[in-house]
Formats: C-alpha cells, sequence, structure tokens
C-alpha cells in the first residue's frame, strides 16, 4: 500500500493519541469490539470474530466490513489534520466472503490534500492464513471545525 506524506514523529504521536482517545469514547468501539492502533501513519483497526455482526447465514455482514474499512481510512486521514474531517465517498470490493474469524483493517493514505485527503483500506483475516477480504478507498473532505483531544 502507498505511504502518505511525512509528517512530524513527535505531532505524530500526539495525534495518534488523541485520536486514540476520540475512538474508545465511541459507542460502535463497543458495540463492535474494535480496537484502534496505529503504525507509523497507519490506522489498524482489530476486530474479534462475533456472532452478533453475522448475516443470516453465518458470514461476517459486508456492512461489518465496510465500517471497518471505512475507520481505518478516516483514521488514517484524520491523522494528518487538527480538524474535523468527513467521509464523503466510500468504495468497497469484497472479494472473499469469511466466517468465524477475527478481522483486521489497514488504512494507507494516498493524499493529504487542503481540501481532500485520500485512502485506500485493505481488511485480511487476523489469522496465519492472513486472506485478503476486502479492498476499500475513501475521500474525506476536512472542514474548519475543531477536533476535540
Amino acid at each position: 500500500m502507498p505511504e502518505g506524506p511525512m509528517i512530524d514523529a513527535e505531532l505524530l504521536a500526539k495525534r495518534a493519541a488523541e485520536l486514540e482517545s476520540l475512538f474508545d469514547s465511541a459507542p460502535i468501539k463497543r458495540t463492535f469490539g474494535m480496537a484502534l492502533r496505529f503504525e507509523g501513519t497507519r490506522a489498524i483497526f482489530e476486530l474479534p470474530y462475533n456472532p452478533g455482526l453475522d448475516h443470516a447465514l453465518g458470514g461476517v455482514h459486508g456492512g461489518v466490513i465496510a465500517t471497518m474499512l471505512d475507520n481505518a481510512g478516516w483514521f488514517t486521514a484524520a491523522l494528518h489534520y487538527d480538524v474535523w474531517i468527513s467521509t464523503v465517498d466510500l468504495h468497497i470490493r469484497l472479494l472473499e466472503p469469511v466466517k468465524g474469524r477475527a478481522l483486521q483493517a489497514e488504512g494507507a493514505l494516498l493524499k493529504a490534500g487542503k481540501r481532500l485527503a485520500l485512502a485506500e483500506m485493505e481488511m485480511r483475516t487476523a489469522d496465519e492464513q492472513c486472506i485478503l477480504v476486502a479492498r476499500g478507498a475513501g475521500t474525506f473532505a476536512i472542514t474548519s471545525i475543531r477536533r476535540r483531544g
């Protein structure tokens, strides 16, 4: 996956901590059971298998996959701004069905512009097989609203 623009290590660590705190307060974190961590400029979301997120045939629902990819892209892009950003476009390609497995979604920044940020995301099974489940791309609008942190 591509790398984003360089960002000062101290600022990177500060923003990552602020974003992790923001995510910790989100009800969706508890509902899904997701965890967030940063590796450099990439946001990585982990989701233990949760049968409550399956569709009627027993596989992980596509909406759950889309949510994980959106989060990975949003938090990756948000790391480069001290203002709120908003998802304006999200493309998801579901590549493999997945049943009964933990998942991991990772974002990579393509462009951090003045008005828009672009990211690519991947989701894989979080096991030794590391199966590519889905890919995504997101466009995020940069607002003038200061992010709390």
